[in-house]
């Protein structure tokens, strides 16, 4: 499955994922791709939304890698921009939360692809204006 889809203001981009994530559920794993300043964690908190979250709990956890929030289903949301290997992300037993009881929502998934579970959604964000976006929804299976 292949979709796409153009936004045009942040709030078109959260409202896009409360809509995503309200179709998620416990083992999901969402991979969230783009260049820096791409609106990836503005799409956690649009995301977090659809679990009973504010978004302003939602933040980039760029230096710790991992937060967790306990929304009605718990997101577990990695931001692996600052690895440099794969082997890091199982030091922090990333596997586990892959295939636990939460959903998964990660920022630069391009860093740990290799132990990424068969099935998971890739979406990437690119920038096409100063508000605009293109979304492109990806569903991986093996």
């Amino acid at each position: 499955m292949k979709d796409q889809l153009e936004t045009f203001s942040e709030a078109e981009t959260r409202a896009f994922a409360r809509r995503l994530g309200e179709q998620t559920g416990q083992g999901d794993v969402i991979c969230l791709s783009g260049p820096l300043g791409a609106g990836k964690t503005h799409f956690v908190k649009g995301f977090a939304e659809a679990f009973g979250l504010s978004p302003d709990l939602v933040v980039s956890p760029t230096f710790t890698i991992l937060h967790e929030y306990p929304g009605s289903i718990p997101i577990y949301h990695f931001d692996c921009y600052r690895l440099e290997r794969a082997a890091e992300a199982l030091e922090i037993g990333a596997e586990e939360y892959f295939y636990g009881e939460g959903v998964c929502i990660i920022e630069w998934p391009e860093r740990l692809s290799e132990l990424l579970p068969p099935e998971h959604l890739w979406i990437s964000i690119e920038i096409t204006g100063p508000e605009s976006r293109r979304i492109t929804i990806n569903r991986q299976t093996e």
